[in-house]
């Protein structure tokens, strides 16, 4: 299941207004989230590079997974463009092509 951040919470960051102590826990957290989807990213993509040809399928579809996964966390956090993301991690056209599919 997946929340989404209270309104307030970009808008306050518009109007340049401070957000509260509740809104930096907030921002925190989906901050934190963010940095572990990435770390996972890495991993998968990782075991990926280095599989053997027989076990690739397997590691294919895990970080299609998490790659999914990491896209969905960066537009809760308000990012929704993903070539950024996409050059840094280096991920595949293989991964890519299979995102959403199961």
């Amino acid at each position: 299941m997946s929340l989404r951040p209270p309104q307030n919470t970009s808008s306050s960051f518009d109007r340049g207004v401070r957000p509260s102590a509740i809104d930096m826990e907030i921002i925190a957290e989906m901050a934190a989230t963010l940095g572990r989807a990435g770390q996972k990213v890495e991993l998968t993509l990782e075991r990926l590079r280095v599989a053997p040809e027989d076990e690739r399928a397997v590691h294919l579809k895990a970080a299609a997974r998490a790659v999914h996964a990491y896209f969905i966390q960066r537009e809760l956090c308000g990012l929704r463009k993903h070539d950024d993301a996409i050059n840094h991690y280096a991920i595949p056209r293989a991964v890519l092509v299979r995102l959403g599919a199961d």
